[in-house]
């Protein structure tokens, strides 16, 4: 069995907790391990929290809606050309033994320097599989200090996640993608078949 879901979501902070909500809510219907989905949750929120101040300028949104007339609150597509978005989405996929999570903004996106890693390569390990992308060198990752603000969700999401890609989408935003394996609880109703 799959499980397939997407929320546009405002780029507001209420809208962190309640995909998150939504993740567990789902990850415990379907009968996923709660250390697993915990940690699902936690890189989510991080991803979330991090669309939600990166992900566009509000500013330039509403002056340039309050130019154009009047719009439909509802309507999540309803976006001005050029203007920076005040959404975000987030889409996740059960499948298999492996939950992918996606949460895509329209900021401006991550330094050029962010490269796609395994957690076996951040621990300095071998993993044998394929790679998205041609050889590449991975640097060893430079963490933020402690008392940094910025940047530790990031670091967060490459801990708890098994596989994560920091990308790009040209003239659109950020997309930051990451996988994990799944683990059932012995009376999970929905097995993966």
């Amino acid at each position: 069995m799959s499980i397939w879901w997407s929320l546009h979501l405002r780029r507001e902070a209420a809208s962190v907790p309640l995909a998150r909500r939504f993740l567990l809510g789902t990850m415990e219907t379907a009968g996923v391990d709660p250390d697993i989905s915990f940690d699902l949750s936690v890189a989510l929120s991080e991803a979330c929290a991090n669309a939600v101040e990166h992900g566009g300028d509000h500013s330039v949104q509403e002056s340039q809606a309050d130019q154009g007339g009047a719009r439909d609150p509802w309507d999540v597509w309803d976006e001005l050309p050029g203007a920076a978005s005040g959404q975000y989405r987030v889409t996740a996929y059960l499948d298999g033994e492996k939950c992918r999570i996606e949460v895509a903004d329209s900021g401006p996106g991550f330094p050029a320097r962010r490269t796609h890693r395994t957690s076996a390569q951040q621990h300095g390990t071998q993993q044998h599989g394929t790679r998205e992308y041609g050889p590449q060198q991975y640097e060893p990752r430079q963490y933020p200090p402690l008392s940094a603000e910025d940047g530790r969700g990031l670091c967060l999401i490459e801990q708890l996640a098994d596989h994560v890609h920091f990308g790009n989408r040209p003239g659109q935003g950020a997309v930051v993608s990451f996988d994990k394996v799944l683990k059932w609880r012995k009376d999970a109703l929905l097995m993966v078949s």
